[in-house]
């Protein structure tokens, strides 16, 4: 099957470049910025690209974020008596327990937090 669509695109790609439909692009004559999906098993990676193009993150990866957005929002705080402060820690050991439930490294929250609170 991949043979198949491998060989359409590139019937496609040829056609286009007879008529000099791809001349115009932005970046011609650049090297390709490829992304390293090399720990994506093979037979996967195709469904991971699409999903992420699609906008799709796993759960994982959005529990992440979430840890990094609130690591920045309490880097910004008056100090541990405020209780912005307080209910963003709270909401940070949550999602970390969360993680580590998952079985998932966390030490890049703390990294992260010390990181943040550094900058300040």
């Amino acid at each position: 099957m991949s043979l198949l669509i491998d060989q359409l695109a590139e019937r496609q790609i040829q056609a286009a470049l007879a008529q000099g439909q791809l001349d115009a692009l932005p970046g011609r004559g650049q090297p390709l910025q490829l992304e390293d999906d090399s720990g994506v098993p093979e037979a996967l990676r195709l469904g991971y690209r699409l999903l992420k193009n699609a906008g799709y993150l796993p759960p994982e990866l959005q529990q992440r974020q979430e840890a990094l957005a609130l690591c920045d929002l309490l880097a910004r705080c008056h100090g541990p008596d405020d209780e912005a402060a307080t209910e963003l820690l709270r909401r940070l050991r949550q999602l970390e327990l969360k993680l580590r439930i998952k079985g998932l490294d966390t030490r890049f929250i703390h990294r992260y937090l010390q990181s943040a609170q550094m900058k300040r």
